[in-house]
């Protein structure tokens, strides 16, 4: 399964929407705009632009949207949609006064006093702020009867990179309140720029097809568009491109303020020359079928994806299905090879499943130990939304840990609506991996996927040694498996900078891998500034998650909530608030980090775009006559001879590829010299590398 199917980014969805309390259940969208206080609010989205830039694999979502207030009251409006996996939410502004004031991120808590406080006066605050792991909320007071309102909510997100392709979802398939239904009127316009020191083969959507336009202006810089009008848009929104050649370097992507310690990140990714293994394995499929799963069709998502696994498993393996709610309950009881009556009879077992019931994952999973054969590879793949119990948490952290020594387990999330950050932390802790399916994507491409992950041996017990630089705070703490198709991203800060002999050491089935190269860590990097927040964001993920393993979280919150306020990233104890003016921000002793920060970025992605823009006019440049033309008030031209030679037409480039291309100013990416002497033993030579540093174009000067 592709990891990267849910770090795929799209807050603000439902567009050009109007939401009541009491319509007609007929779609069903993730973005929810509701008159809050009752009484069928409606408000109507008069604008919405979705703007996608996927720009050194950072995907910036930037979504503005006018909407008004069709009661003849005024109203707080409430704004409530689902929490993306990886996002981190970078800037939320509102035009008050014709004047864009820019959010800053203050402790929940407080930022919910103030934001009340001002409500008391009726005065304009904005308040986003997160209200548990999957949903945030954006509200807003006043908007007076008929009057419009301009916001502008930023994602930063990081695209994972499966088997050379990387998906960006757009998640519309999901509701976040029970109590709304939703319709679509008006016109919905989705727009993506993709570019990609890697040449890119193939840009697609597998959730719409021909719907969108797709635009080559170059080997490394693509479009998408897709706008349409009315009409249900319950369908999530996925774009998936492919690139030319495996990643087989080591690459750094770094962002330094001169007076400051740097930011980088740093992708690990093994290659083809990783021998697949012939060996059978054992599979066992877990299944939730609790009552949550009948939501958003995520059962029925569910039983098609596990067909798509079961299809691709081979002669030699073997499996087994369990469904669970408070209980599991099993297909064969026993493994069986995986031929065409298992597979058929897995088929119609899974067919007579319905949603029902709680979630308790703990009775499933001690019972899918119990398949462990020590001399075969034992695969435990779950499929849930994660919605398990809370007090359930720590104890299957516990179970995890206690799992037999040849079982991995594999979680796969479905939907937009699950407990992301739970599987993610059950699969990391037990050497496997976390994916997440989406509505709109290929589940075959998917299920083929998965299987190449696990036909591969993985690389353990993983360190990395930066030489003399002073490397800290390194997330994650304890690398995980590095897995065939699975990148594995390294962020961290250090100080000073220079060249730093960075080495990598762990094992392939207890054969010794290391391998080493001179990187490039600059005193000074203004090309990169997501990877400030990116860093920010991991570092808070990985104190939650190393809180939850004991079970409390007071020891990281004073941390977390410092990281948020420090770094404008809104978590479960951070929230953004918007005030009036710069002078309110000074009464309540807030600093105007935030507004800081968008300045700088705003300019680097201001670059960004003159940059696409200068690949798109020269990949339209040969395109029809090539010929001076003259305006109306110019003296006509007296060609030197009438025997000359006119200027021929030249045809259409057939070969974008002329056009600039993304390079890194230094030198930080190499090829470890996989390819022939220096093997990891009888598995093969080892690729292992990073994502070819995908830097931002500098501004070429005619």
């Amino acid at each position: 399964m592709k990891s990267h199917l849910n770090r795929c980014l799209g807050l603000l969805l439902a567009a050009a929407t109007f939401v009541t309390i009491n319509s007609s259940p007929n779609t069903e969208a993730a973005g929810l705009l509701i008159a809050d206080g009752g009484l069928g609010g409606v408000l109507e989205i008069k604008e919405h632009d979705v703007k996608v830039t996927i720009n050194n694999g950072v995907a910036v979502t930037k979504v503005t949207q006018i909407f008004k207030n069709t009661e003849q009251r005024q109203v707080e409006a409430l704004y409530t949609f689902p929490v993306p996996k990886g996002a981190s939410v970078a800037n939320f502004s509102m035009w008050i006064n014709g004047k864009e004031m820019v959010g800053e991120v203050v402790e929940k808590q407080r930022a919910r006093e103030i934001y009340n406080s001002y409500k008391a006066v009726r005065r304009d605050p904005g308040l986003l702020e997160q209200v548990d792991y999957r949903t945030f909320e954006m509200r807003i007071f006043p908007i007076a009867a008929g009057a419009d309102q301009k916001v502008e909510i930023t994602y930063y997100q990081e695209l994972d990179f499966d088997h050379d392709w990387a998906t960006y979802v757009y998640p519309l398939a999901t509701a976040t309140r029970k109590d709304v239904d939703t319709r679509t009127t008006g016109k919905f316009a989705f727009a993506l720029d993709t570019k990609s020191a890697v040449p890119i083969a193939a840009l697609e959507s597998p959730s719409h097809g021909n719907a969108f336009v797709v635009a080559k202006h170059s080997d490394d810089y693509w479009q998408a568009s897709l706008e349409t009008r009315g009409g249900s848009l319950a369908r999530d929104i996925v774009i998936a491109y492919h690139t030319s050649r495996p990643q087989t370097g080591i690459d750094l992507i770094t962002s330094k303020q001169s007076n400051e310690d740097g930011f980088f990140c740093l992708t690990l990714t093994a290659g083809e020359d990783l021998a697949k293994l012939d060996d059978g394995m054992d599979y066992v499929f877990l299944l939730d079928v609790s009552g949550s799963m009948a939501d958003d069709g995520k059962l029925l998502l569910s039983k098609d994806s596990i067909g798509a696994f079961i299809n691709e498993l081979g002669d030699k393996d073997r499996f087994d299905v369990m469904t669970f709610n408070v209980q599991p309950y099993l297909a064969f009881n026993k493994l069986r090879t995986a031929d065409a009556q298992a597979r058929q009879d897995a088929t119609a077992f899974l067919a007579s499943q319905q949603a029902r019931g709680g979630t308790v994952l703990n009775p499933a999973l001690t019972t899918a130990y119990k398949y462990a054969d020590a001399d075969r590879p034992l695969n435990v793949v779950i499929l849930s939304d994660g919605m398990t119990e809370a007090q359930e948490r720590a104890t299957l952290l516990q179970l995890i840990g206690q799992r037999p020594r040849s079982a991995k387990v594999f979680c796969i999330g479905v939907g937009n609506d699950v407990n992301k950050p739970l599987l993610e932390q059950l699969a990391q802790d037990a050497g496997g991996l976390a994916a997440f399916i989406s509505h709109g994507d290929n589940f075959t491409r998917q299920a083929q996927a998965f299987r190449r992950k696990l036909t591969r041996p993985a690389a353990t017990d993983l360190q990395l040694d930066f030489g003399g630089l002073k490397v800290y705070d390194v997330e994650p703490r304890v690398l995980p498996n590095l897995y065939h198709g699975s990148p594995i991203r390294v962020y961290g800060r250090y100080a000073g900078g220079g060249e730093a002999q960075v080495a990598l050491r762990g094992s392939i089935r207890g054969v010794e891998l290391k391998k080493s190269a001179r990187l490039e860590f600059p005193k000074q990097d203004a090309t990169n500034p997501e990877i400030d927040r990116m860093w920010a964001s991991h570092r808070i993920d990985g104190l939650l998650k190393q809180a939850d393993r004991s079970g409390s979280r007071a020891s990281v919150t004073d941390e977390v909530i410092k990281l948020g306020e420090g770094y404008s990233i809104v978590t479960e104890y951070t929230s953004f608030l918007v005030l009036e003016n710069d002078g309110e921000y000074q009464r309540w002793k807030i600093d105007r980090r935030n507004a800081s920060r968008m300045e700088r970025d705003r300019r680097a992605h201001d670059q960004t775009r003159i940059d696409l823009e200068k690949i798109r006019n020269k990949a339209v440049a040969g395109l029809g006559p090539q010929q001076e033309i003259q305006l109306a008030s110019a003296k006509p031209m007296v060609p030197s001879s009438v025997n000359a030679p006119a200027t021929p037409r030249q045809a259409p480039a057939s070969n974008p590829s002329s056009a600039p291309s993304a390079a890194p100013q230094n030198k930080q990416s190499f090829d470890l010299g996989l390819g022939g002497g220096g093997g990891s033993g009888p598995v093969g030579p080892l690729f292992v590398g990073v994502l070819l540093l995908l830097r931002r174009l500098r501004n070429q000067r005619a």
